[in-house]
């Protein structure tokens, strides 16, 4: 075989990147669609582009995905916005959030994705999670005092994050997810802004209210099962009852 394994293996590489490109590019594209061209103003904005910069896009590309979504200039964000609900192997309940600019093309392949899940049952599965704004965030301070963070912010909850939970996240210092109301979220993030903390993720989305159960096998298989749907260059977020 020679190197051609290596070479195979360098390909592969660079479709992910190009993937978490995409995405990252989408994300910004998005959040300027919803929130307004200004990431000062932007939490969600803001914490995209910061994500976007560490994985090395380029100004132009992340300022044309900011017009793009912002309405600025003569290319315009042709969008949809498609929730899709569901269950993974193993009853494990799930929501996946799509844009997509072609839905016709976007849904036969999310239910060929589906095949070792259910997808689109008869009730919705929303009523398992808690919808609401999501701030993650970290201080170079190892040893913050979190709850008082979230009080301060005015979060409503919060948990501890670990570089090991979120690559994202510094190590030797301190990380946290903080929960607040869906209306709550730029507050919060600006005021994370201000005292120190570097802001990774501001957006609203669902939190699982219970977790199933599994054993180490189910657990690999619903793995596998979520990171085929990360994969798809649609898809921009999955939210699971699995840690």
């Amino acid at each position: 075989m020679g190197r051609q394994w290596l070479h195979a293996k360098r390909a592969i590489v660079n479709l992910k990147k190009g993937q978490v490109v995409g995405k990252l590019v989408k994300e910004i594209t998005v959040a300027a669609k919803l929130g307004g061209g200004d990431p000062a103003a932007n939490a969600r904005l803001f914490a995209a582009v910061e994500k976007a910069r560490k994985a090395s896009v380029t100004r132009d590309v992340i300022e044309r995905a900011i017009k793009k979504g912002a309405g600025i200039g003569d290319d315009k964000m042709v969008l949809e916005h498609v929730v899709f609900e569901g269950y993974a192997p193993h009853k494990v309940p799930l929501i996946v959030e799509v844009y997509t600019d072609n839905h016709q093309r976007t849904a036969p392949e999310m239910r060929v994705l589906f095949k070792k899940g259910v997808l689109g049952n008869a009730g919705s599965n929303k009523f398992l999670f808690d919808h609401v704004g999501i701030v993650e965030a970290h201080h170079p301070e190892a040893g913050k005092d979190l709850e008082g963070a979230a009080i301060e912010a005015g979060a409503n909850d919060f948990e501890a994050l670990t570089h090991a939970q979120n690559d994202d996240i510094a190590e030797g210092g301190s990380g946290a997810r903080f929960l607040t109301d869906r209306t709550a979220v730029h507050a919060v993030s600006t005021w994370l802004k201000q005292n120190g903390w570097s802001v990774i993720t501001s957006e609203i989305g669902y939190v699982a209210k219970s977790f199933p159960e599994l054993d180490e096998s189910a657990r690999a298989e619903v793995g596998e099962f979520l990171q085929a749907l990360e994969d798809h260059d649609d898809v921009q977020r999955v939210w699971a009852a699995f840690k």
